[in-house]
């Protein structure tokens, strides 16, 4: 039965992770001084860049993702940054504790947002994909 859904259940589960990349890719373009103020404000190093190379790795990954192109590097990318992200941004064991558990929340859900991606990563798009309508047959 999953074998017939294998390339839907692909599809959708990019999509899924896709809208939660662009719009972030997005927000920063629009929010970038803000963006890189709060970047500044949790001790990211060279936050300017940092900033700018986070919206490009979402906005472009998360567009790979969604078409299926370079699914596997875009997710390995994608994984990456999150996992990076997470550490960043909510390092709940660092907070005063009223704040430890929707940081807490959000460093977890990063984490299996980063499990996903790897999955992509592992196995490819799918055959409904810019990836499988390039590969020879």
């Amino acid at each position: 039965m999953f074998a017939t859904l294998q390339n839907p259940l692909a599809l959708v589960g990019r999509i899924l992770l896709a809208v939660l990349f662009i719009p972030a890719g997005f927000s920063k373009i629009t929010g970038f001084a803000g963006t890189v103020g709060y970047a500044t404000a949790m001790g990211m190093p060279m936050p300017t860049v940092s900033v700018g190379i986070g919206l490009l790795i979402e906005l472009l990954g998360g567009l790979a993702l969604l078409a299926g192109f370079g699914t596997r590097f875009a997710a390995l990318a994608l994984a990456v940054f999150t996992l990076v992200a997470s550490f960043i941004f909510h390092g709940y064991w660092a907070v005063p504790a009223d704040q430890q558990m929707v940081q807490q929340l959000m460093f977890f859900k990063n984490i299996a947002v980063t499990g996903g991606l790897l999955a992509f990563a592992a196995f490819g798009a799918g055959a409904w994909s810019v990836d499988a309508a390039r590969s020879p047959r």
